[in-house]
């Protein structure tokens, strides 16, 4: 990776695009996902690029889905593979979630690459280079799932994930969880649960917020009972709002 000083004032976020450069030539990340990380890093802008408290109260109704799911399963795509593989098997693990690779420019060679990183990182049973189902309404390789992974979940955690497959797993009555910069997206409105939140912030908050609920089932309630996605995706615009006017 490009050296980039510790001083310099956007030394998080040039690291995170390093990665996606490497994972880029590695194979892992499309071209595509350069283009989408960059539109999101405009979003964390406007958030203050820090994790905010709608964001948390969000993660921890997120967590308490994810403890009382029966069929878990982590959707994986380039962009997470590249920018936090190993948190995602923590949290695999933390939640007992099985974790597919789902991508929506799908080869077969970048199917193996990432189920390589995840390997790598200590994930085992990775489901998706073999799809044998189809999400209902996804036209095309995008809708390609596995029948023992996401298309028989009760609950599907999908980081970076498209709207298209966002809507067609909310009306087939799964719980979902995203994590989206973009408020507004069609998945951040589709969700089950919406962490809006930069994800290599979201998923060691979410791990943490798992490992508190697993043997604590109120806390878990009390989370769910605590959150609205809508007026918590209000909240998050209108912070957004507010940070622009304070630029301004």
């Amino acid at each position: 990776m490009t050296e980039i000083p510790r001083s310099h004032p956007r030394y998080a976020s040039l690291v995170l695009r390093e990665r996606l450069v490497e994972g880029f030539r590695s194979g892992i990340v499309a071209p595509q996902g350069l283009i989408a990380h960059g539109r999101g890093e405009m979003f964390d802008y406007l958030l203050g690029e820090r994790t905010t408290k709608e964001a948390r109260a969000a993660s921890r109704a997120a967590a308490a889905t994810l403890v009382r799911a029966k069929r878990p399963v982590i959707s994986v795509n380039g962009n997470l593979a590249a920018l936090c593989a190993q948190e995602v098997v923590l949290l695999a693990g933390a939640a007992k979630a099985r974790l597919e690779v789902s991508l929506f420019h799908r080869s077969d060679d970048r199917v193996t690459k990432i189920q390589s990183v995840l390997e790598s990182s200590g994930a085992e049973g990775v489901l998706g280079f073999l799809p044998d189902a189809v999400l209902p309404g996804v036209e095309h390789t995008r809708g390609m799932c596995s029948k023992e992974g996401i298309y028989s979940a009760d609950v599907v955690l999908m980081p970076l994930e498209d709207g298209d497959r966002a809507a067609s797993l909310a009306r087939m009555g799964k719980k979902t969880i995203a994590v989206d910069l973009n408020p507004l997206s069609r998945t951040s409105r589709s969700a089950t649960v919406t962490i809006v939140d930069e994800v290599t912030r979201a998923i060691p908050e979410l791990v943490k917020n798992v490992e508190d609920m697993l043997d604590d089932k109120r806390a878990a309630t009390l989370a769910l009972s605590r959150y609205d996605r809508d007026e918590n995706l209000e909240a998050v615009m209108a912070r957004m709002a507010a940070n622009l006017g304070e630029l301004r």
